[in-house]
């Protein structure tokens, strides 16, 4: 097939775009900027996404669309109002350019959602593709009410997919800190935390959007995915520190202590990330789609952290 791929520049798209060649179909790149270039594929600058885009030459002659692109969550946003500008890219960007793929013909529309859209703090509970969506977030708000559009648009066949934190060679964010604390064997008092977080490769979750487009079962569908062994933020700094060769540097605190420091510091977002549970039940996409993620965690786990060594990012 001809696919249109947005925000293929970005940290999934340089992974999705090389599998989707080598698999066969021929890749359009919706990119912001004239002079920026996809290695393989037909780059078409389409702007900003938002409201008022126009999608028709890069729509022309497709047969179905991975929507990648979005405005990404942040820790500490600037915008004046933050919900607005989630909506604009996120939510009427994503519809406007489903509704112009339909009017084309096109059916095939395959949306990178996110965990978030369902929630955006722990959970005790795994979360599956039946959980009952209650974001709070203006990314995560932004992200369900995109899903919901996609479901009202006639003759699209939407395949809605909600990957947790993505990791992999190029990484940034949360882990990339992470990965960096590792390196220098900063002390971190989390041995004692046993908390359950999914994960998922970059090369896993490209794989899932290249079946995705092409499995009859696909449209009209929800998944959440992950690589399926949740892991505790200990189990993750133990296996980074490996692919680093370096000594893990983890001691005991109860988390309950934890959790005191962080109320009285006014941290319990990012005791959270650290101690919360977000475990995912990806059994539908496994069952539905047959599929299974070709890179095991610790596989993925390793690579990245080498790739941090070798010094893309220091």
């Amino acid at each position: 097939m001809r696919v249109l791929v947005t925000g293929a520049t970005g940290f999934v798209g340089r992974t999705l775009v090389p599998l989707l060649l080598d698999r066969g179909h021929t890749v359009r790149a919706a990119v912001r900027r004239p002079d920026a270039a996809v290695p393989g594929a037909e780059a078409v600058a389409v702007g900003d996404i938002g409201p008022d885009t126009d999608w028709a030459k890069a729509l022309d002659g497709v047969d179905a669309v991975v929507h990648l692109a979005a405005r990404v969550h942040v820790m500490q946003d600037t915008a004046a109002d933050p919900l607005a500008a989630f909506r604009a890219v996120n939510t009427t960007g994503t519809r406007r350019l489903a509704e112009a793929a339909a009017a084309r013909g096109v059916k095939r529309f395959v949306y990178l959602s996110s965990i978030k859209a369902v929630t955006d703090e722990s959970r005790p509970e795994p979360i599956g593709d039946s959980t009952p969506p209650d974001p709070h977030s203006p990314y995560g708000v932004s992200k369900r009410e995109a899903e919901q559009a996609l479901a009202g648009i006639a003759g699209l066949e939407p395949v809605i997919l909600r990957p947790p934190l993505v990791y992999g060679p190029g990484v940034a964010g949360n882990l990339r800190t992470l990965l960096r604390l590792c390196a220098r064997r900063v002390p971190l008092p989390l041995a004692s935390v046993r908390n359950r977080r999914s994960l998922i490769h970059v090369g896993n979750l490209a794989d899932a959007i290249a079946l995705c487009l092409v499995h009859p079962a696909a449209p009209g569908r929800t998944f959440v995915l992950s690589d399926g062994a949740a892991l505790s933020t200990a189990d993750l700094i133990r296996a980074f520190s490996a692919g680093l060769g370096v000594a893990p540097r983890l001691f005991p605190c109860p988390p309950a202590l934890l959790k005191l420091g962080a109320t009285l510091a006014g941290r319990m977002a990012a005791y959270d990330r650290v101690a919360g549970s977000l475990e995912l039940d990806d059994r539908g996409i496994r069952e539905t789609l047959g599929w299974s993620p070709p890179c095991p965690p610790a596989s993925g786990l390793r690579a990245t952290a080498e790739w941090f060594k070798a010094g893309a990012v220091q």
